[in-house]
């Protein structure tokens, strides 16, 4: 069975504080791209897992956190089979864009169906939580409202077609050290979600644009100074609005459509970036 894992882009993102679990509260609107990984799913009868992934910085085996999904799926369901899976990368890795997260789901799917567990929605979604923040989402596949540590998902309106140039620095960031840099900084300004729900609501793309905001991109850009470098070269280059994804380090620009994308993509000039314009779904 081959799948598609799509990534994600915040188009505003609000950290509320911490959770006793050890997470913490957010409040975000996520939106899903075309850009997406591409995974090979077959189901073993030996009950062996394997795990092979095609980018050098991702590990195979149990150290990826597609193989502990299909492992506690597996144990959760008293299921003896086994599964190979094999993993094409294509969203950048350590980029604020889900791409684990969005592994973890296709493959939390596709075994689901493989397997013939006959999982309903609610019960992945329970099962997707215990695997990672951004896996509820990734399996939903839609634009939402995440709140809680983002498993609390109320849809909104996609805005399909948009263009979007992605920006990843040539370094990753820790999510757990951008979030623990946040806790000890002060206070800042935060989106306006329910103004971007709105927006979204209306089909305004200026609105979108202006509201994109993300608390975590000030922490990330002290660590970083690029991120803001980054943002400027997208505005200065025609991007109607650019903000950070996740804890980042990836920046993105938002284009009326992926033609105007490549038209600002071509007008950069952000030696050791990797540039790449997508869209939203």
């Amino acid at each position: 069975m081959n799948v598609k894992a799509r990534a994600k882009i915040n188009l505003c993102l609000d950290v509320l504080g911490t959770r006793p679990d050890g997470y913490h509260e957010i409040l975000t609107v996520m939106h899903p791209l075309e850009l997406h990984d591409k995974i090979k799913v077959e189901a073993l009868s030996t009950g062996a897992l394997e795990v092979y992934c095609s980018h050098p910085d991702v590990p195979s085996g149990p150290g990826n956190l597609v193989y502990r999904a299909a492992d506690l799926l597996r144990s959760q369901c008293g299921c003896s089979m086994g599964a190979s899976i094999c993993i094409r990368k294509n969203i950048p890795v350590a980029a604020g864009l889900a791409g684990g997260s969005a592994d973890a789901a296709a493959v939390l799917e596709a075994l689901n169906r493989l397997w013939g567990l006959g999982l309903g929605e609610s019960e992945l979604l329970q099962l997707g939580e215990k695997v990672g923040a951004d896996v509820p989402f990734c399996l939903a596949g839609k634009t939402a409202l995440a709140g809680g540590k983002g498993e609390i998902l109320t849809p909104v309106p996609s805005f399909p077609g948009l263009g979007v140039v992605l920006v990843k620095p040539p370094f990753g960031v820790s999510t757990a050290r951008v979030y623990s840099l946040f806790d000890s900084s002060p206070a800042g300004p935060g989106p306006n979600t329910g103004a971007m729900v709105s927006a979204l609501e209306k089909r305004d793309f200026e609105a979108v644009a202006a509201l994109l905001s993300n608390v975590l991109e000030r922490v990330t850009a002290a660590l970083h100074p690029e991120i803001y470098e980054i943002k400027k070269a997208l505005y200065d280059a025609g991007a109607a609005g650019a903000v950070m994804s996740g804890s980042g380090p990836t920046v993105f620009g938002l284009c009326r459509s992926p033609g105007e994308g490549l038209s600002v993509a071509a007008r950069l000039d952000l030696p050791g970036c990797r540039v790449t314009v997508n869209e939203t779904v």
